[in-house]
């Protein structure tokens, strides 16, 4: 498997009659950013914990890399609402140091919170922290299961910047599912449409002009997700529009 942290090759997992997962292949490197899209249903989550090594696999082989570390941040925090928990306590549940703890949380952004109970976080707060536990593990990969999940518009671009820094402080590699579209476009380095089987992968700018992928998301989603090489400094809203001064000179090549 070379120097890969994860190697998959025609992965299956199949439930009683259903199949979900189908021939997958895959590999991932330190530094790489790979995120999985796909609609409801189509083996995303199923995927993940194969890789996880908490999904049995039907057939294929999932290859990881000797004394790999993993760090898992699921979708949402699912805790018994009458369980006194503090943000301390949580983190130190993972079995790490303190000093690794407090590191961690500092490094997400919610070291002012560490005294705080869990139940009292917003969404954002939540997702920051169970990043940080993941963090505190020092994994060779982060697994992030919809990272974005309750946290708002503004909060997800941040998220997601955040995430991109990791990779590179860390050198890790880092696989997510996302519903985000607009920003995993941003984000990644590489998309996976998944619907059981891959119908296509690619860099971000190439994917949408996928037939696969119009034929999974439609017409529409693949259309708004057009990419825009930029001949300036200044920056695009989702619909195209110039974001602030300098507009003057605005160049674009649609691929």
């Amino acid at each position: 498997m070379s120097d890969a942290l994860v190697a998959i090759e025609n992965l299956t997992v199949r439930f009683d009659d259903r199949l979900a997962v189908d021939r997958v292949n895959l590999s991932l490197h330190r530094g790489d950013i790979i995120t999985i899209i796909g609609p409801n249903g189509a083996g995303k989550t199923t995927l993940i914990k194969a890789i996880l090594g908490v999904q049995a696999a039907t057939s294929g082989r999932i290859m990881r890399a000797k004394n790999l570390v993993i760090g898992y941040v699921p979708q949402n925090l699912s805790l018994e609402s009458t369980l006194p928990l503090s943000v301390k306590r949580f983190m130190l549940l993972s079995g790490q140091p303190l000093a690794e703890c407090e590191s961690a949380l500092a490094r997400t952004g919610v070291s002012h919170l560490i005294s705080t109970s869990v139940h009292h976080l917003s969404g954002g707060e939540q997702q920051r922290l169970l990043l940080a536990r993941a963090l505190a593990r020092k994994p060779d990969l982060l697994v992030l299961d919809e990272p974005a999940q309750g946290v708002d518009i503004n909060g997800q671009a941040t998220l997601y910047d955040l995430i991109r820094q990791l990779r590179d402080e860390l050198n890790c590699g880092i696989i997510m599912i996302s519903h985000d579209l607009h920003l995993v476009m941003a984000a990644t380095d590489k998309v996976i449409c998944l619907n059981q089987h891959v119908c296509c992968s690619g860099h971000p700018a190439d994917i949408s002009h996928d037939p696969a992928f119009i034929e999974t998301f439609g017409q529409p989603v693949a259309e708004s997700l057009a990419v825009y090489h930029h001949h300036h400094n200044h920056s695009h809203d989702l619909r195209g529009n110039v974001v602030g001064d300098g507009h003057e000179g605005c160049q674009h090549d649609h691929h």
